[in-house]
């Protein structure tokens, strides 16, 4: 079944549906998750800016915020019910929807389930690290980058 497919097996039949169509069991069944997962997950990232370039005068920071906003919420929400016995998934439905679904749409919430897992560990130093690492790095390295390229290779 093709990308197309899978999309639209998704539409049809649900998530759930279209993994088990997939035959998601072992290494294979992790990487269709994964992929199926992604997909969906980037659409849907792909919508709310959409929505919000026509809901607002421009997209940025808005778009991005709610998505990282969203998928913050939606993983500790998830995480909660998994560690709370509330509610159960197989392994390749963890990984669809936590590492394909979510980190599809985006990888913000993967950063922020790091650090509530670091803090509810009682390694708050390494929690604190980690925010403050990831992103004042990151903001150093988009910077590099965009400098890197611009200056570089400039006319």
């Amino acid at each position: 079944m093709g990308a197309m497919g899978a999309i639209g097996a998704i539409g049809a039949m649900g998530a759930m549906g279209a993994m088990g169509a997939l035959g998601a069991t072992g290494a294979l069944g992790a990487i269709g998750a994964v992929a199926l997962g992604g997909a969906v997950g980037s659409l849907a990232r792909h919508g709310v800016n959409v929505a919000f370039a026509h809901a607002f005068v421009r997209a940025v920071p808005y778009a991005t915020a709610a998505v990282n906003l969203l998928g913050s919420a939606a993983i500790g929400v998830l995480a909660g019910l998994l560690a709370s016995g509330r509610i159960t998934m197989s392994l390749n439905m963890r990984t669809f929807v936590f590492v394909g679904l979510l980190g599809g749409f985006t990888t913000f919430s993967s950063f922020m389930l790091d650090t509530l897992t670091l803090t509810h560990a009682g390694d708050h130093t390494l929690a604190m690290s980690n925010v403050i690492g990831q992103v004042g790095i990151g903001l150093i390295a988009v910077y590099a980058g965009y400098y890197l390229v611009t200056t570089s290779f400039s006319s």
